[in-house]
């Protein structure tokens, strides 16, 4: 009989040490830290439909012990419910914590871009943020059903993009992308704007494409709404806008090369046959050569009222212009700007 009780209790104690032991690792796994990362935080991106290869090769670098996790990350069954998207882990967590964060609403990301030229660039800057890739963001950009429900068409789809800093999560489609740019367009052309754009003689678009010449005309903020005036003025006047930055855009339009640097515009330059040349057609360009500030749009839409005609760069006061109510007087003051290209030997 003491035999048997013997047998017993070393069963009982052999069964209460494994339940010991077994549950200190479950301890362990769950709430021991498992992290490898020194910073406080670390943001990992998961894909979209990602599988369990791209999912360790993701988190795994962040992890002190990988296999720890991904058996807890089983039993609480996070491995069938993954959702894509910027997860931010922080120094010393475990890995239920982990798990807690990663099946929570992902972060957002701060997107930005400005001052693009082409749709084209406006898709790779935004894909170096963003989960979509740049061919399928720009597939999007120049869906023809969707500019044609919206008023857009290929060459003036660039106006709908305003230049700041939004709030996306990081693995938004590039449709979703392209349909909150549409709702922050309608949010910005508000009834007060829509006001002053018909104050001015011009549609939302107009106001935009003629905002980008604004914008490549003056690097100074200040001297934008003086820009915008001449260009209203001419517009009344049924002048020919006549602006250079027009013409740059069309040599390169034409060409087919974006990335060609023009510093001189040449009179031969003037006869470009391209819808966006100011000198050979009259009127607002069909569409921006340019993505403008919303300084510049501003500017269109409350220009200075003034009688000037004509402006050229400053060359004793560098970013600036001098303004001219005359073309005598435009001509006096173009002299300075073309001697000073010719002494810096500027052909092109």
């Amino acid at each position: 009989m003491n035999y048997r009780k013997k047998i017993g209790v070393a069963i009982v104690l052999l069964v209460f040490f494994i339940g010991a032991a077994f549950s200190g690792y479950v301890y362990w796994a769950i709430f021991s830290p498992n992290t490898s990362f020194e910073t406080p935080t670390v943001s990992v991106y998961i894909p979209s439909n990602t599988n369990y290869t791209t999912l360790k090769n993701t988190l795994s670098p962040n992890l002190l012990n990988e296999d720890s996790f991904f058996k807890v990350a089983k039993q609480k069954g996070y491995l069938n419910a993954v959702r894509g998207g910027k997860f931010i882990l922080s120094k010393g967590m475990n890995n239920n914590e982990i798990i807690n964060v990663l099946r929570s609403k992902p972060s957002t990301i701060s997107l930005s871009f400005n001052n693009q030229e082409r749709l084209e660039d406006l898709a790779l800057r935004v894909s170096d943020q963003i989960e979509a890739d740049a061919e399928s963001l720009l597939l999007a950009f120049n869906d023809s059903l969707f500019l044609a429900q919206n008023g857009f068409n290929r060459e003036n789809a660039l106006s709908m993009y305003l230049p700041n800093t939004y709030d996306f999560f990081w693995n938004t489609s590039a449709e979703s992308f392209r349909d909150r740019m549409l709702k922050e367009y309608r949010r910005f052309w508000n009834s007060e704007r829509l006001a002053q754009a018909k104050n001015q003689g011009l549609s939302p678009l107009e106001v935009i494409h003629l905002a980008a010449i604004v914008h490549k005309e003056s690097v100074k903020k200040s001297e934008r709404p003086r820009v915008a005036g001449v260009y209203l003025n001419r517009i009344k006047k049924g002048m020919k806008l006549q602006a250079d930055p027009t013409v740059i855009f069309s040599i390169k339009y034409t060409s087919g090369d974006f990335k060609q640097v023009i510093k001189r515009v040449l009179y031969k330059d003037l006869k470009i046959d391209a819808p966006f040349n100011t000198y050979l057609y009259s009127g607002i360009p069909p569409g921006p050569i340019f993505m403008p500030d919303i300084s510049a749009i501003e500017a269109v839409l409350n220009p200075e009222a003034h009688n000037y005609l004509y402006f050229v760069a400053d060359t004793q006061n560098f970013g600036f212009h001098i303004f001219a109510k005359t073309l005598q007087q435009h001509n006096k003051n173009k002299k300075q700007y073309v001697n000073w290209l010719n002494r810096k030997n500027i052909s092109r």
